[in-house]
């Protein structure tokens, strides 16, 4: 079984990938980084390089085509990425959602420890994020419209949505964890 995670800024996509992939004894496989990576090579954010992206379609095929071969090459992993779930049409799609503004508050907390996200420029306070999450998502919006002709975002396109909102880390891996199992006996 193959495990697409996707969701909303601060959600805790990644936390909970990472608890899932240990859980599992799976590995993961995070696209976010691999665009962080292919970012920085070119001395760009990652919201400069989605930026350019929306001009330049080789910024998402490289990991578009990464996952989609991953999904027909492999099993039993992990994947975390805002169109796993279309590359990997056979995987078992987890949204996360948070509030605008607790997912803000959650980017700029982790921003504020030591950390490699090359997010974007000129996030010093909650606000700034909040703005950054906003312009990613329209960014995204345009580019997966532009380039496949879907809405990444749609709860439509997921086998379980939760909302991350009100609850702890725990909370949400237990949930999330719960639907996984269930998945996992009857497959």
């Amino acid at each position: 079984m193959i495990i697409s995670l996707s969701g909303a800024g601060g959600s805790g996509k990644s936390t909970i990938a990472m608890k899932l992939a240990d859980k599992l004894g799976w590995p993961r496989y995070y696209i976010g980084g691999l665009r962080r990576e292919m970012a920085a090579r070119r001395g760009l954010t990652l919201a400069e390089y989605n930026k350019l992206g929306e001009s330049d379609p080789a910024t998402d095929m490289e990991v578009d085509d990464y996952q989609k071969k991953l999904g027909e090459t492999e099993d039993n992993f992990i994947i975390e990425g805002r169109t796993s779930w279309y590359f990997i049409p056979h995987s078992l799609k987890i949204y996360l959602d948070v509030d605008a503004d607790e997912g803000a508050r959650r980017v700029f907390a982790h921003l504020q420890q030591k950390n490699k996200r090359n997010e974007d420029n000129g996030l010093d306070s909650v606000e700034a994020v909040k703005r950054s999450i906003a312009q990613r998502l329209e960014s995204d919006n345009l580019r997966y419209r532009k380039y496949y002709g879907i809405k990444g975002y749609n709860r439509e396109n997921y086998d379980f949505y939760l909302d991350t909102t009100n609850l702890s880390v725990d909370e949400v891996f237990n949930q999330v964890y719960n639907f996984v199992r269930s998945r996992l006996d009857k497959h």
